[in-house]
């Protein structure tokens, strides 16, 4: 009679680790596609931009915080100085015009003729607008996505990606025990993709923010971007490091996030054989 119990008890329990099991499991792959779309939406940002497919406007890189209304910082049209909003640049000094008579025709010398006569009435002021574009930026764009649309989805995309590495991780950490708790097998495939997942959450925050620069994450902010771009030379080295930082570091987190969903999916594979499902 115990002996029946016991067996009972132990197939409610292996029951009950199983359907958490395929909670996990439905959750582990949401979080996968997330992770796998934010790393190419971050990287197709991060080429429309070196490429030059969206132009960078000029003094962007001046610091790490891009606002709205701090993108678009353009030189003095008058001075050459950077100060102020392009709409204050354009803006000259006004200095009042004082009417002048007209200059008398001397009876003697006769009228110039052969040239088109400009009466000062009939000038027209062009306004400082109509001779500066204080927005040249704004009109190259590729499908109607300028700097600041590519500027935002950087930021939204970094927020999401840091959050979706770390549920990812803390499922497969839950898995993990899900399996030990229950007996369910496939502890070697579990361990090692919850490892993996931790190495790509490790790799994967900023932290340049924290460490001033000594460690690197591979997530990068807009304005660490620019000034890398604007620091960009054609020595070899230089380049390789550039291409490294930005693109080479993500392909390994990428990496990474591939050999853990194998191993997961694995581990998942291991648990239906052991049981005799399949």
């Amino acid at each position: 009679m115990n002996e029946n119990t016991s067996g009972t008890g132990n197939l409610l329990d292996t029951t009950d680790c199983l359907e958490a099991v395929g909670v996990f499991r439905g959750w582990k792959n949401l979080f996968f596609i997330i992770i796998f779309l934010s790393i190419m939406l971050l990287q197709a940002c991060f080429w429309l931009l070196d490429l030059g497919l969206i132009p960078i406007p000029q003094g962007a890189a001046e610091g790490e915080e891009i606002g709205t209304f701090k993108l678009f910082v353009e030189p003095d049209y008058m001075s050459g100085q950077t100060t102020g909003t392009p709409e204050e640049a354009a803006e000259p000094e006004k200095t009042p015009v004082e009417d002048k008579p007209a200059e008398a025709v001397e009876p003697n010398k006769p009228a110039e003729t052969g040239g088109p006569v400009i009466l000062a009435a009939e000038t027209e002021i062009l306004s400082p607008n109509d001779l500066f574009d204080t927005k040249p930026a704004e009109k190259e764009f590729l499908f109607g996505v300028t700097f600041e649309h590519v500027i935002w989805i950087m930021r939204f995309v970094n927020a999401i990606l840091i959050l979706t590495v770390i549920l990812y991780c803390l499922t497969m950490l839950f898995s993990l025990k899900i399996s030990m708790l229950g007996r369910l097998g496939g502890i070697n495939h579990i361990t090692r993709a919850f490892f993996l997942s931790l190495l790509m959450l490790v790799l994967v925050l900023p932290w340049q923010r924290i460490f001033g620069g000594v460690i690197m994450g591979a997530i990068f902010t807009p304005g660490e971007f620019l000034r890398w771009n604007a620091e960009k030379t054609s020595d070899m080295l230089d380049m390789v490091l550039y291409y490294m930082r930005f693109s080479g570091y993500i392909v390994l987190v990428f990496l990474l996030l591939i050999l853990s969903q194998i191993r997961s999916s694995r581990w998942a594979k291991a648990i239906l054989r052991r049981l005799e499902i399949i």
